[in-house]
């Protein structure tokens, strides 16, 4: 299925899907291999192309690592992090902040029953670099991971960019064989259908408030 979107319609609508998805139908493999396809003609630094995707539809597996991810959530969670801020923010703000705490506790109770899940990871560790470096590396991985996420959206799948899993990462490579010692986890996504295909821009600051022309 292509929903032949028009490029500002894809960039202005692709969401982070987590109620709408469709845990019930099964995405084919053919599918995600037509979403990487796309993805990996993302620019990479010097093209070095040092990215591996990792495409999970085992069940037990897909539980295993939905499992740590929630332990991930609730760590996040009880810490306050979700939530912090939202005391001072506008009301209206405040209300859709409350909404994406409450949709991110929804996935974080269901990612293993995602019928796919995809790992992009970058060849080499980013642990402890400096801030040029780390910036250049995930550099390398990020553009694609977003084109992934594009490209499913035109294909009616929906995706969410989430990186909670990295707190037991170690423990996520061991599930999969990731070589831990020499490959990163950029994020972790859910890939699914979803339940009805049109999706709104979503509410954002005003721009000029965080838009800086030759200077701060």
């Amino acid at each position: 299925m292509r929903l032949n979107l028009s490029a500002d319609e894809l960039l202005t609508t692709t969401r982070s899907v987590r109620k709408r998805l469709d845990f019930t139908q099964d995405v084919p493999l053919d599918v995600v291999r037509e979403c990487i396809e796309m993805a990996v003609q993302a620019p990479t630094g010097s093209n070095r192309q040092g990215w591996h995707w990792v495409v999970v539809t085992d069940a037990a597996k897909r539980a295993a690592i939905g499992d740590l991810y929630r332990q991930g959530f609730e760590l996040y969670r009880d810490s306050g992090m979700a939530t912090a801020g939202m005391p001072e923010m506008e009301p209206a703000r405040a209300r859709t902040q409350e909404r994406v705490v409450n949709s991110a506790q929804y996935l974080a109770d269901h990612m293993g029953e995602a019928p796919v899940l995809v790992i992009p990871c970058l060849e080499g560790r980013v642990d402890n670099l400096p801030s040029f470096a780390s910036a250049s590396l995930w550099g390398s991985l990020f553009p694609a991971a977003w084109s992934f996420m594009l490209a499913a959206r035109e294909r009616g799948l929906g995706t969410c960019w989430t990186t909670l899993h990295l707190m037991h990462e170690e423990a996520v490579a061991d599930i999969v064989g990731i070589p831990f010692g020499e490959v990163s986890q950029g994020l972790l996504t859910p890939v699914a259908y979803t339940v009805g295909t049109s999706f709104k821009t979503a509410p954002r600051v005003e721009l000029e408030s965080v838009l800086h022309i030759d200077g701060w």
